[in-house]
């Protein structure tokens, strides 16, 4: 094996890239949530005699707050011997908490557990800077988890991460608007996993539901890892992921013909006006565009503040192969290589993630739990129907991850601003070029390669 990345600035950079993408800890836009707390610690007293565990995570929403409060207090009592405290990193600056763990790794000062999130896992696993954790969990347990949830923290046959929610992205919809243009709501209503709207029949969508005042549809959830995070799937459908399976190679994936022509789907949306390359901010829940792709975050917003009717539909599939795929990924709890007690660690996890904890959590934080069994917890009543019980569907059965690779972070960048001039391009000239679409992705799987045969091919 070739020698390991060095541990640098750019660590913060490889765990910043996703934040975009699963909004922080807490599950929305990136910058997090207005009722944040400020940094704190979540403790239960030390042990006499016994061991104490550490957690790092990023400070969240008062509720998960509390929810860490309740729990660690709960868990301490019952394990004098085996006591946990938690540390949570306030984000204000972004990248507070990315910061500080890159300093740990370079002075082997990392705490026990710490969360990352779910495209980083291949990265830290491969560079050593945490531990498998697959003992812990048994069959039986990572059967009740979603594929996508093991999926993610799984790199080299080994499990080093686990999570206790996940997140999605699917079609939203202005039900009052799309009715004014002419638009058959009640199809989209009613259509299933199995028969989702196409690329095209979205495209006549937006087609119908652009004027001066409206965009058709809204596709750019940022200009950094919210492009892979939630447009992935549709290369998918199309036929070919960004990377192999296996994690060494984007040649031939990305710029294969399939991504190119889904490339140009998304860039004929842009080039014909159909949506903005440069969105405002809440496109949707400001009245400025028909649909959407967005967060399984957006329910609860228009829920509070929305003031028409909507709706919420399946990711859209491609044409050719009616292949269902969606967005999934979230922050996940890994064993870090400084534990010197990976086995109480171990337990303490096996703990963290039961049933019931996952539920709780998973209700305080107001995200979809990663455990199926938690849907059965009187925690998750809302996720029984409506637009959570959709986004549930879609993660039990099609959820895809994002690249496990130790050179997604190279990726995610490269992709992004492949995405954005491409993207531009169509904007400025009203035109698509297939060529100079060819000529961006190939740009990405030479940059990808860069950089895995530098730090990590045999």
């Amino acid at each position: 094996m070739k020698m390991k990345k060095l541990v640098s600035v750019s660590l913060a950079t490889t765990m910043a890239l996703s934040l975009a993408a699963c909004g922080g800890s807490s599950g929305g836009p990136a910058g997090g949530s207005s009722d944040q707390v400020s940094a704190g610690s979540a403790e239960g007293g030390s042990a006499e005699g016994g061991s104490t565990l550490t957690i790092w995570q990023p400070t969240d929403k008062a509720s998960i707050e509390a929810w860490w409060v309740e729990k660690l207090a709960e868990w301490n009592a019952e394990h004098p011997e085996l006591q946990v405290k938690r540390e949570a990193i306030d984000r204000s600056d972004s990248y507070a908490y990315e910061n500080k763990v890159t300093t740990a790794v370079t002075s082997n000062d990392l705490p026990d557990i710490l969360f990352v999130d779910g495209p980083t896992v291949s990265y830290y696993a491969a560079n050593g800077i945490i531990v498998p954790i697959t003992e812990y969990f048994s069959e039986e347990d990572m059967a009740d988890f979603t594929p996508s949830t093991i999926a993610q923290g799984t790199y080299d046959g080994q499990l080093y991460a686990i999570g206790a929610t996940e997140s999605s992205v699917a079609l939203y919809y202005n039900k009052d608007y799309l009715r004014e243009c002419g638009v058959d709501v009640e199809d989209i209503e009613q259509r299933t996993l199995d028969n989702p709207l196409t690329w095209s029949e979205l495209a006549e969508i937006a087609e119908k539901c652009t004027t001066d005042s409206y965009v058709g549809t809204h596709v750019i959830m940022d200009h950094g890892e919210g492009l892979p995070y939630a447009l992935e799937p549709l290369f998918v459908s199309n036929g070919k992921d960004f990377v192999s399976e296996d994690g060494t190679t984007a040649e031939s994936y990305v710029n294969s013909q399939e991504c190119v022509d889904t490339a140009k789907w998304l860039a004929d949306l842009i080039a014909n006006k159909y949506a903005n390359v440069d969105p405002i901010t809440d496109e949707f829940l400001n009245g400025a565009c028909a649909t959407m792709l967005g967060g399984s975050w957006d329910i609860a917003i228009l829920e509070e503040s929305a003031t028409f009717d909507w709706g919420v539909t399946y990711y859209p599939v491609s044409d050719s192969t009616k292949k269902a795929v969606s967005p999934c990924g979230d922050w996940s709890a890994a064993v870090s290589k400084n534990c010197t007690n990976v086995a109480g660690a171990g337990e303490f996890l096996q703990w963290l993630m039961s049933t019931e904890n996952v539920a709780t959590y998973a209700a305080a934080i107001a995200k979809p739990a990663a455990r199926l069994s938690a849907y059965d917890h009187e925690a998750m009543a809302d996720y029984k129907e409506g637009p959570r019980a959709l986004i549930v569907e879609q993660l039990q059965n099609t959820a895809s991850p994002r690249p496990r690779t130790p050179s997604y972070s190279v990726f995610s960048s490269r992709f992004a601003e492949a995405l954005t001039n491409i993207f531009s391009d169509a904007a400025s000239t009203q035109t698509v070029d297939p060529s100079y679409i060819q000529s961006e992705l190939d740009a990405v799987a030479s940059a990808f390669q860069e950089d895995y045969d530098m730090y990590y091919a045999q």
